[in-house]
């Protein structure tokens, strides 16, 4: 009796599915930790961010409140980004330069997170456990942060 020995090498299994990609996210709701307080007296809090262009970083360097105080780059970046703030969809340097520092912080943050890492979950740990998990900073609906 003869054995044949098959020499074709037993077939791959087969390749995972390729998993979707996200769609590609442009505007982020936020909530501010305390809120602009507009001269009529209402105060705004919700609001939302869109991605930042090439542009959005170059034409403030162009400004002569740029060019007069560096610092004053993250007002002017941050007014052509942020499109609403409550009822308000003319957000300018003004508009910015006016909120509370601790605001003007978190924004600035958002703005970073969004831009440079491509989405705003970031890494945290709980002090007392270490236990590491991710938070989400500008929420998934519109204000929740």
């Amino acid at each position: 009796m003869r054995r044949t020995v098959s020499s074709a090498a037993p077939a791959p299994p087969p390749a995972p599915a390729a998993e979707e990609p996200e769609p590609l996210r442009t505007t982020f709701s936020f909530r501010l930790p305390r809120g602009y307080l507009a001269e009529d007296g209402t105060l705004h809090r919700d609001g939302v961010m869109r991605l930042a262009t090439a542009r959005d970083e170059l034409v403030p360097l162009r400004d002569d409140r740029v060019r007069e105080n560096p610092a004053y780059l993250t007002v002017v970046l941050l007014g052509r980004v942020i499109t609403r703030l409550g009822e308000i969809t003319d957000v300018h340097a003004e508009v910015i330069e006016n909120m509370f520092a601790s605001d003007l912080a978190f924004l600035q943050e958002l703005y970073r997170t969004v831009n440079s890492e491509g989405h705003t979950r970031v890494s945290a740990a709980c002090p007392e456990c270490r236990h590491e998990f991710l938070v989400e900073l500008a929420g998934g609906r519109l204000g929740e942060s």
